[in-house]
């Protein structure tokens, strides 16, 4: 049940006001209700996102939880003096000491995406995400020497979701290849992947719920009944602990808690910028 809307008002995406806000909503047993505005760049866009969260406090009889990210201080001060709801300047709570500690002023610049764009890690970032679509679910052996990372698993254990994530926000090439039942019957890594095992990390599955999932993609068949997946999923963390593949179960972890496992036990500088 909806306990609160909480809008996202920012002079960009509004990624970051979102992200942040997120987290610290998490602290609370509450069920917001999202609300993004991004690009709230001017003074006549400040007054309409004002007027929309006005619109929404009155509908709902309580003050909207308002995060922001706004640097340009006249539409600050117009979201600031005219809403009617709870407004967490997320810059300036941090801006501001930082200065004093620093020195020296802020850039207080708008639009900082565009910067990102012309960057060599934004290209770099681009560069992984397609590596990564090329090389998911085993698609393509080649080039798997530049991969920074190869995720080992049984078919949907988690392994596109981590390997996207990785490519996306980490700029890391992740090629991802599935652990099939001839693999298993050959006792061995499949041999594309044998010169690169020490690239390689493993995900597993409670065999529970890796059934629920294989039975929405195919309801029924041998591939989703429960008893493949304990065979799969054995035969696979067997195949693992022998090469001496570390590998973690994506049951109970979110994708970022996986990236980050990954991160700090196969590329530690990924987590250093």
């Amino acid at each position: 049940m909806t306990t609160r809307t909480v809008f996202f008002v920012s002079d960009g995406t509004g990624i970051t006001a979102e992200t942040f806000g997120n987290s610290i909503l998490k602290q609370f047993a509450i069920q917001p209700r999202h609300v993004r505005m991004p690009f709230i760049d001017s003074v006549e866009k400040a007054e309409q996102a004002v007027d929309k969260i006005n619109r929404t406090a009155e509908a709902e009889g309580r003050k909207p939880v308002v995060f922001t990210t706004l640097v340009d201080e006249e539409v600050l001060a117009i979201v600031k003096s005219g809403c009617k709801g709870l407004v967490l300047d997320m810059f300036m709570t941090f801006v501001e000491p930082l200065e004093a500690e620093f020195g020296m002023k802020s850039n207080h610049r708008v639009g900082r995406f565009s910067d990102i764009a012309k960057s060599q890690e934004y290209h770099n970032r681009i560069e992984a995400i397609n590596f990564s679509l090329a090389h998911d679910d085993g698609q393509s052996a080649k080039n798997l020497e530049e991969a920074d990372v190869i995720l080992v698993g049984v078919s949907r254990s988690g392994k596109t979701p981590t390997s996207l994530y990785l490519a996306m926000q980490h700029g890391v090439k992740a090629a991802n290849y599935p652990l099939i039942p001839e693999d298993f019957e050959r006792d061995c890594m499949p041999s594309s992947l044998v010169p690169h095992k020490g690239k390689c990390f493993g995900l597993t599955i409670a065999p529970d719920r890796l059934a629920e999932i294989r039975n929405e993609r195919r309801p029924g068949s041998k591939y989703a009944s429960l008893e493949n997946c304990r065979y799969e999923v054995s035969a696979a963390e067997s195949l693992m602990r022998r090469e001496g593949i570390s590998w973690l179960s994506s049951t109970h972890k979110s994708i970022e808690e996986i990236a980050t496992t990954i991160l700090r036990d196969i590329r530690p500088d990924r987590l250093i910028y």
